[in-house]
């Protein structure tokens, strides 16, 4: 199960950042890659920070495994392996089917120089960040196949990543970028679920 795990994460990350990469840039001459974090130290660059941590770290799960660090106590059950499969394909799946949805929108960072279309259908009708949300449904799937404390701990930091990436950069752009239409909208639907944090006032 962990080399599987293993081969799924690599599959999702070729997807979601090399794949994707390629088809933005074939389609609109740009990548949409946005890398600059800007001053070290500011929130900008923790979360910037969180999230590669994040992703090296989903590496260590599968990796500590196949090393032979033991699973966590009472979660080493084949139900649990399966069931983590199979959310992890539906994680990979639903990644890279958000990240189309946007269109030349598509962006991975934030240019706060930069105005994009406000993205508000399919899968964005529901949550306003449905990419992270997969990315996180993927990292659950993960975590329930190779169930080791390494697993667990890439689980939280992309938690929290998504959360300071979401609330301390990408909707303060966002505002600042669309005003009235991105407030109708975010007071309308959730921010990773619907109708959970969605903004009032």
């Amino acid at each position: 199960m962990a080399w599987l795990a293993l081969l799924l994460y690599l599959l999702g990350l070729l997807l979601a950042f090399g794949w994707r990469t390629f088809a933005q840039w074939r389609r609109t001459g740009d990548t949409g890659l946005r890398l600059d974090a800007g001053p070290v130290g500011r929130l900008r660059w923790w979360a910037k920070l969180l999230f590669v941590a994040a992703l090296v770290l989903g590496l260590a799960g599968p990796t500590a495994a196949l090393a032979g660090l033991p699973p966590l106590p009472g979660l080493d059950h084949r139900p649990l392996h399966v069931a983590g499969f199979v959310v992890t394909a539906v994680g990979i799946g639903a990644t890279l089917a958000a990240q189309l949805a946007m269109g030349t929108s598509w962006r991975i960072g934030v240019d706060p120089s930069e105005h994009t279309e406000l993205v508000t259908g399919g899968a964005f009708a529901y949550a306003r960040n449905p990419i992270f949300t997969a990315m996180a449904l993927t990292m659950l799937g993960l975590t329930l196949m190779v169930p080791n404390a390494a697993a667990l701990a890439a689980l939280g930091v992309l938690i929290v990543a998504l959360q300071v990436q979401v609330r301390a950069v990408e909707e303060p752009y966002l505002i600042a970028t669309h005003g009235d239409a991105y407030h109708r909208y975010a007071g309308r639907v959730g921010r990773f679920l619907p109708g959970l944090g969605r903004l009032t006032g």
